[in-house]
Parts: C-alpha cells; structure tokens; sequence
C-alpha cells in the first residue's frame, strides 16, 4: 500500500532550509520520503508513537540527527500521510 504524503505549510518552510545543505543531507530527506510513503514502519526509519502534546502524532528518523513529525489522516477517501513538521531532535520536540 502507498500512502499520499500531504506537507503542511510548516513542513515545506522547514523543509526548504533542509534541502539547501549539504547533498547527502538533502538525498537522505527524498530517500525517507520515498520510504515512508510505501513502508511507514520500515526498520530503518525507526518509526514511534509521540506523547504528550503530540500525542496524536508519530515521528520518524531521516538520518542521524533529523526528524520527522507525521499523522496518518485520510485524504479523499484514501490513507495519507500528513508531514507536519521536520528538523532536529531539539527543533520538532
């Protein structure tokens, strides 16, 4: 199953500063994304349930020191993926 990744405004402005660093930064982010929309529990991702007040949301690694917060929502009658935000460890909890 595939899921339709929708970005919030907050996740493209964030994710705007990401892909303007370093190329291996930027191709980890496209190669996460492309693995979260087919396989949102791989491994590799690391993918755990958040509490408190993002209690309702879940957060995945895309790389050593860069996070992502998502929600499964449904978009259209199908499963998505809404990206609500990215960075740090420190800059997304």
């Amino acid at each position: 199953m595939t899921f339709v990744l929708l970005r919030s405004s907050a996740f493209i402005r964030e994710s705007r500063k990401i892909l303007k660093k370093p190329p291996q930064k930027a191709q980890n982010f496209q190669n996460t994304l492309e693995l979260l929309s087919t396989e949102p529990f791989h491994p590799q991702l690391r993918t755990h349930k958040l509490k408190g007040d993002l209690q309702d949301s879940w957060a995945c690694s895309a790389g050593y020191d860069l996070r992502i917060i998502f929600q499964f929502v449904e978009h259209e009658k199908t499963q998505a993926i809404l990206l609500e935000s990215i960075g740090t460890h420190d800059e997304v909890y």
